[in-house]
């Protein structure tokens, strides 16, 4: 029995360190009487939890302010050198590595250019690698100040029990990433779906926020999503949830990268789209090739037609995500998808309309990202940070090879 109450009472110190640091990470500084009113944990509790974070070198204070007939309250705040993270978007054009500071204030950047065509594993974890040695030389932090480091992925992320990555549109057929990455790093390691990063980012910093019933869409070459349910991201019986650019949207139409037909990224990703106009554009990239064909749109009818298709299409597609989750929010994202909606949003609002039923489309908004096109690296250095806020560990603590 004695046994037993020191695991309840260490359980319960653990989850009251947890719900104080999530508390306070989301709306600091603040004092320990707001603490206590917003958690609901006892004064006498949160002074506990306060006083070993502060020994910690977690939490600092932070000023003063006055109180009612009282003496001032201290302020705290999460001190954001007590750690870093780093978050890899693994994209379609590029690698992008991003070291941030616990607040999330980037501190280094690097990327290195992909052949659309080509993606060889090899070749990104050789640029994983590379950006990893160059944030750590460009910021003058220490390795061992590192929480740990996300890589949002294109594909499924699966762990069974080595962490596998299946993507089909990139030539990857059960890559074992997170052992191929230990060949040049001891960091620990949070790997998953790019869709899925980047609607964290945006549900803890962004359009998302304070949503528990969200679609967050990524649109890029392909098309993926982010299913956010009870404020939590929805994966599915084997973690591969939220490939929305797989919905059929014509039967027996374009053939898609997945080996499918007819699917929603065979119409609206951009190399569909730039495939579909068919005719050359200037730019190196399909970035820069579709923000010419945007810009062509008002004097080229063709320019024109297409993108009114894609706006149906797009359209659709939310429509089914509106009558299939019954979203608060339905957010796009990814560079295309924000090249696309800085023209189009209207018209694809009203296509999913006319394609939703009416009563969860009165209920439901239609907007941009906000986190902008690094949301997936931003995403990613959150998987570190929520492990650190759940069980708060220190840099130099252990940590698990990979989540």
């Amino acid at each position: 029995m004695a046994e037993r109450r020191r695991a309840t009472v260490r359980d319960l110190r653990r989850d009251n360190r947890s719900v104080l640091l999530w508390s306070l990470y989301f709306d600091q500084p603040r004092s320990r009487q707001d603490l206590s009113r917003t958690t609901g944990l006892s004064p006498a509790s949160v002074s506990n939890v306060m006083r070993e974070l502060i020994d910690e070198g977690i939490v600092v204070e932070a000023g003063l302010v006055e109180s009612e007939g009282g003496r001032p309250r201290v302020l705290l705040r999460i001190d954001p050198e007590h750690g870093y993270v780093v978050g890899v978007d693994v994209g379609e054009t590029r690698v992008r590595v991003e070291l941030f500071d616990l607040m999330m204030t980037e501190r280094a950047k690097a990327e290195y250019p992909l052949d659309p065509r080509e993606h060889a594993a090899e070749v990104v974890v050789a640029h994983i690698l590379e950006g990893l040695s160059a944030v750590l030389a460009d910021s003058g932090v220490d390795p061992a100040a590192v929480l740990g480091v996300g890589v949002g992925v294109p594909g499924v992320v699966l762990r069974d029990p080595e962490l596998l990555v299946h993507g089909p549109t990139y030539g990857w057929d059960a890559v074992p990433l997170e052992r191929m990455l230990r060949t040049g790093t001891d960091l620990p390691l949070y790997i998953d779906n790019g869709a899925k990063t980047m609607g964290q980012a945006e549900l803890w910093f962004g359009a998302g926020r304070g949503a528990q019933h969200a679609v967050i869409g990524l649109i890029g070459s392909g098309v993926g999503a982010s299913i956010i349910s009870n404020g939590v991201t929805h994966r599915g019986s084997t973690s591969s949830a939220g490939e929305w650019g797989h919905v059929t949207v014509m039967v027996g139409g374009r053939d898609c990268r997945c080996g499918s037909a007819g699917c929603l990224e065979a119409y609206a990703g951009a190399e569909a789209i730039l495939e579909r106009y068919g005719r050359p554009l200037p730019g190196r990239d399909q970035e820069s090739a579709l923000a010419a064909l945007l810009d062509r749109a008002d004097s080229d009818e063709h320019a024109a037609r297409v993108l009114e298709e894609t706006a149906l299409y797009l359209g659709a597609g939310i429509a089914d995500l509106i009558n299939l989750f019954d979203p608060e929010r339905v957010i796009l994202g990814g560079w295309a998808g924000l090249l696309l909606g800085e023209r189009l949003l209207p018209a694809i609002r009203e296509a999913a309309r006319r394609h939703s039923r009416v009563h969860p489309f009165a209920t439901v908004s239609i907007e941009l990202c906000r986190m902008g096109p690094d949301a997936v690296a931003l995403g990613a250095a959150t998987l570190p940070v929520e492990r650190f806020l759940n069980g708060a560990l220190a840099p130099s603590e252990p940590h698990p090879r990979s989540a």
